[in-house]
């Protein structure tokens, strides 16, 4: 029998699965729908689809490093639980390992892992696990020297924040050091120069908002002004941060003293930046009840 690109949408429509998958699987039952509906959910395929459109800001960031390269990679679960299954790390470590030669999450997804797209390999885990999870995002680093760090590690190279350093000059020691403040402290950019100019403004409104309500003259606003963004900046960006091992030094200070220089720095920590919607169960069964 003919598989037409409209059954293919009708399967597609009423599993969510894949185009690809939705196709093989009305060949395979003759274009019988229901028939190809059960192939799905047997492949696991249909189940995965249906999870898909639910949530997940839990998981583990995975960090790699090869030579002068190190990749970060955030792979999300919906469960805290699910990031403590060795199954789940086992794949996350194979994603990140895979996303050392690849440019972004796209190419990351078509990537071969194992004989299997990362696409496909999440899937076939969603169906078995059973918890929707997606590869959120991946940043790389290269530098002279390039160190990592894990806070609060499920296991050896993933945890809930995962930390790059590039640098020239200095050693492993300096280098955690620094991957440390940097998972605790969250610098928005390494230095003035980086920091998003919109940020850098939008704090200066702010500031002059404060100032004026103080009443006093234009001109004494503009001097404090000076003075609080002069704070912002050294707050905001790694190098002028003060130290956490040593607070009378700046990082760039400290660096310096260990004969290094840092030139960038990565920090994904999970679920960062996302929004999840608490459910209220009393509120639905109460609802459910009322008709």
């Amino acid at each position: 029998m003919a598989i037409t690109a409209s059954m293919v949408k009708e399967l597609r429509d009423s599993t969510g699965a894949g185009m690809m998958d939705a196709k093989k699987a009305l060949t395979e039952t003759n274009g019988d729908m229901e028939a190809a509906v059960d192939w799905l959910r047997t492949k696991g395929l249909a189940k995965a689809a249906k999870k898909s459109g639910r949530t997940a800001a839990e998981g583990l960031v995975a960090v790699v490093v090869e030579g002068n390269k190190g990749v970060a990679v955030e792979v999300n679960s919906e469960t805290d639980f699910v990031g403590k299954n060795a199954e789940f790390q086992e794949m996350v470590s194979g994603i990140a390992k895979t996303a050392v030669n690849v440019a972004d999450v796209d190419a990351l997804l078509a990537a071969d892992m194992g004989g299997k797209t990362v696409a496909d390999t999440l899937t076939d885990k969603i169906a078995t696990i059973g918890e929707n999870m997606n590869v959120r995002r991946m940043a790389s680093l290269e530098g002279d020297t390039v160190v990592s760090y894990v806070h609060n590690a499920a296991t050896a190279g993933m945890g809930k924040i995962g930390v790059l350093v590039a640098m020239n000059g200095g050693d492993e020691a300096i280098g955690k050091q620094v991957a440390m403040h940097i998972a605790a402290v969250n610098p928005a950019a390494l230095s003035e120069a980086e920091l998003d100019a919109s940020v850098v403004e939008k704090e200066k409104q702010v500031q002059m908002d404060i100032a004026r309500e103080s009443g006093k003259p234009e001109q004494v606003i503009e001097k404090m002004i000076v003075g609080r963004m002069k704070k912002f900046v050294a707050e905001a960006t790694l190098l002028n941060q003060q130290f956490v091992v040593n607070p009378d030094l700046t990082v760039e200070e400290a660096a310096k003293e260990a004969g290094a220089t840092i030139t960038g720095f990565v920090r994904l920590e999970v679920g960062e930046g996302i929004e999840v919607e608490k459910e209220d169960f009393a509120a639905e069964v109460a609802k459910a009840a009322q008709g």
